[in-house]
């Protein structure tokens, strides 16, 4: 195995068209009108090999194009071998650890394929399974799907991965932090031992290396470091605060002038419950996204986010690759995750579309180990955000260095700042009466 740019290096990457590494055809002339005229570093490396029937091991972050990178060479192989898949029975598969990222890699399929006549379809759960059924029957070529509802899917005897020439892990290091591990050793018995397996991955810990191991045959490794870990426009702060006074640290946050549009990541998914409720009662517009959740559920929290309707969305690291939104200003973590590339991914959230952002995190005693980690893998020092304490014992947080987005607001999001002053003026005005009153 070899890492860096095994085929081309960084300078060459931008001569480079999709039609010279063998993406033409139908797929090149959808990537000329959308407009993709150069791939990059990961795609660059990883088509080719792909392309030529290698197993690969890709080590890449969000945001390195990796989707495209494994996707565009499976459909240009699917077309050039010109057969369609049987009832049930799928060319390709896709494993994804979220509904959020499957749904994602989906959106990206059907963008690149235009009107050809591969099908394709995503099985997840949180919806139900009979349209599902029905799809497979019919036969699809491409496959994405989570692990639960694809065994689900096996079990019934409504899938048969029996014909499964690329198989692909996407994100394999959150499918071992969700505890899919048991799944995939599931799904890898049900599949042919003769088939191309793709593994791609942000980080690559031990058990990944171990899972690699069991799943690829020979594989070409590519490993892709950005030159920027963290993105350049997103303001990084955070505030050294006791646990039991993050709350009314987030929600001082919160009600900062600047803060339009804000998603709160919390590590467990009762933390996520317990924060929405809290910030619900004392009049925050939120709402909240984590496993547990139906994917109805999912979709309704998300499309009230995007609307503007809630601007405060609390949420789980199962959003945190699948989410994309534009004009979040903010996002704030409750808790620091214990993996410090899970920090970057949460970040990515903000500062999208060339937009600005902001990242604050709130960070007790216990946590000050993961700050360190996280400034050794980004490079960067997040700014200390001070604590004062007035007289009424109220903690007030103020910014060192106050970060004024450049993100226009929308009428939604206009819409969801006035009733949130409202609500704020109503709260103030009650408890003035009940001091009065007492």
């Amino acid at each position: 195995m070899n890492s860096g740019l095994t085929k081309h290096s960084r300078n060459n990457v931008v001569s480079l068209s999709f039609t010279t590494l063998g993406i033409g055809g139908r797929i090149g002339g959808v990537l000329d009108d959308l407009g993709y005229k150069t791939p990059t570093e990961i795609q660059a490396q990883a088509i080719p090999e792909i392309l030529a029937g290698t197993d690969v091991l890709g080590i890449a972050q969000t945001g390195t194009g990796k989707t495209g990178a494994f996707c565009l060479p499976i459909l240009e192989r699917v077309l050039q071998r010109g057969a369609k898949a049987r009832s049930k029975r799928p060319l390709a598969l896709i494993i994804s650890p979220t509904r959020e990222l499957a749904a994602q890699i989906m959106g990206e399929t059907s963008k690149y394929l235009g009107r050809s006549w591969i099908r394709y379809c995503c099985v997840t759960g949180g919806v139900s399974q009979k349209p599902q059924e029905k799809m497979l029957a019919r036969g699809i070529e491409v496959l994405v799907a989570t692990p639960g509802r694809l065994l689900d899917l096996a079990l019934s005897g409504h899938v048969d991965l029996g014909d499964v020439r690329h198989f692909v892990l996407d994100e394999a290091d959150q499918l071992l932090d969700m505890g899919f591990i048991r799944d995939i050793k599931r799904i890898l018995k049900l599949l042919p031992e003769k088939r191309q397996s793709l593994l791609f991955s942000a980080t690559m810990p031990r058990e990944i290396e171990k899972l690699a191991a069991q799943v690829l045959s020979q594989p070409e490794r590519i490993e892709v470091t950005p030159r920027a870990v963290t993105v350049d426009k997103v303001a990084q702060g955070f505030v050294n605060v006791n646990t039991g006074d993050k709350q009314a640290a987030l929600e001082t946050m919160l009600s900062m002038r600047d803060v339009r549009k804000a998603i709160v990541f919390t590590r467990t998914k009762h933390g996520a419950n317990r924060v929405a409720k809290k910030l619900d009662k004392h009049g925050f517009g939120v709402e909240v996204i984590h496993g547990n959740k139906s994917q109805n559920a999912r979709n309704r929290a998300l499309d009230s986010f995007k609307s503007g309707s809630a601007w405060v969305l609390v949420a789980t690291d199962v959003a945190a690759r699948g989410i994309d939104i534009q004009e979040v200003t903010h996002v704030i973590n409750f808790e620091l995750p214990h993996e410090p590339e899970v920090y970057v991914h949460r970040i990515g959230r903000t500062a999208r579309a060339g937009a600005s952002g902001v990242a604050w995190s709130l960070v007790d005693q216990s946590e000050q180990a993961r700050l360190k980690s996280i400034e050794r893998l980004t490079k960067v020092k997040p700014s200390r955000i001070d604590i004062k304490m007035e007289d009424s014992g109220m903690q007030k947080f103020v910014p060192v260095e106050r970060v004024d987005t450049e993100t226009p607001k929308s009428t939604a999001t206009q819409k969801s700042t006035q009733t949130r002053k409202r609500r704020s003026r109503r709260r103030r005005s009650g408890k003035r009466q009940s001091a009065r009153a007492a």
